[in-house]
């Protein structure tokens, strides 16, 4: 019994420090974009740098992971990839760059609340009638934080670019749950990552990047401090990136997905608290409040599903 306790604690631990490392890249990234490198550029040598970590480890650790997918998980792999992987880092990093990063991160946080609306409508699944209240609970703190009755107050691109992000992560969730459940999550991981780079050389090429011996400013509280704009890139690729997700990815084998996923929405909160102390954001009484209900709502919506989660770990931060 102890030793199977002992096993859970490891499981909250392991993924309350991968959302921790999420949490403090949203920071780092925003240094890296204000430092002169665009949302989609930074997305690329994320992703890049990410494909090739994953491809090096799966050298080392598993190499069935390399083999070439084909048809029908070719096409699903694929979507990870494109919409589930570059898609939600992309919009993710449009977002950090314009509004306050506690509220691109409750923005990013309504796919679950998406994914049970697609459960219930498009695949005629069976969801408890908390849905209705998570659906609720969220729009209403929604609505009080972006403080709609008096007009928007956050920038309109930075708003849509998180609302894109929860799309494109809802996909992720969508078809990791529904095309990639069997599939071992180091594959996923290697070839999702390896599509998404793919894509984004297309986009915006790594060979475009600036000189990344130039200093960024750690901006805020942090202003009088610089770093090379190398290391900075680096953290957001090894300890923004591929820590996290093998953090997670070692939880769920102590955690229930739907657990893992529950306790991650604690990102939200914690990219709010960085935001105060980092950045100097702040959000009024009404604004807090409707934070809150928002993260309630996520959760209870989490929890209005009877589905096991694919073990896909997540994609956030």
């Amino acid at each position: 019994m102890a030793r199977a306790e002992s096993k859970v604690g490891l499981g909250y631990a392991l993924v309350v420090g991968g959302a921790c490392f999420f949490i403090v890249n949203a920071g780092v990234s925003r240094v890296v974009m204000r430092a002169g490198i665009d949302p989609a550029l930074l997305t690329t040598l994320r992703t890049t740098g990410s494909a090739l970590l994953f491809v090096a480890f799966a050298l080392v650790a598993d190499r069935s992971a390399l083999r070439v997918p084909r048809g029908r998980e070719l096409a699903l792999l694929l979507l990870l990839g494109i919409v589930g992987v570059a898609g939600v880092q992309w919009t993710y990093n449009i977002a950090i760059d314009r509004i306050p990063v506690g509220m691109a991160l409750l923005l990013e946080y309504l796919a679950p609340v998406l994914v049970v609306l697609w459960a219930r409508f498009v695949q005629k699944q069976h969801v408890r009638r908390t849905m209705w209240l998570a659906v609720a609970m969220t729009l209403a703190g929604l609505a009080l934080v972006a403080q709609i009755a008096s007009g928007l107050a956050f920038d309109g691109l930075g708003m849509l670019a998180g609302l894109g992000a929860a799309v494109c992560f809802a996909c992720y969730f969508l078809v990791g749950e529904q095309g990639v459940r069997d599939t071992d999550p180091v594959r996923v991981m290697v070839w999702a990552f390896t599509f998404a780079a793919l894509v984004m050389n297309v986009v915006s090429p790594v060979w475009t990047t600036p000189d990344l011996t130039a200093p960024a400013n750690l901006l805020g509280a942090l202003d009088a401090y610089e770093v090379p704009l190398w290391a900075a890139v680096a953290w957001v690729v090894v300890l923004g990136t591929l820590t996290p997700f093998f953090m997670e990815l070692s939880a769920l084998q102590h955690l229930p997905a739907t657990v893992v996923t529950m306790v991650a929405t604690l990102e939200p909160v914690g990219a709010a608290a960085l935001g105060w102390a980092w950045f100097g954001e702040s959000l009024d009484a009404v604004q807090v409040l409707g934070g809150l209900l928002v993260v309630a709502g996520i959760a209870l919506a989490q929890a209005s599903r009877p589905v096991e989660p694919a073990r896909v770990p997540e994609v956030a931060g």
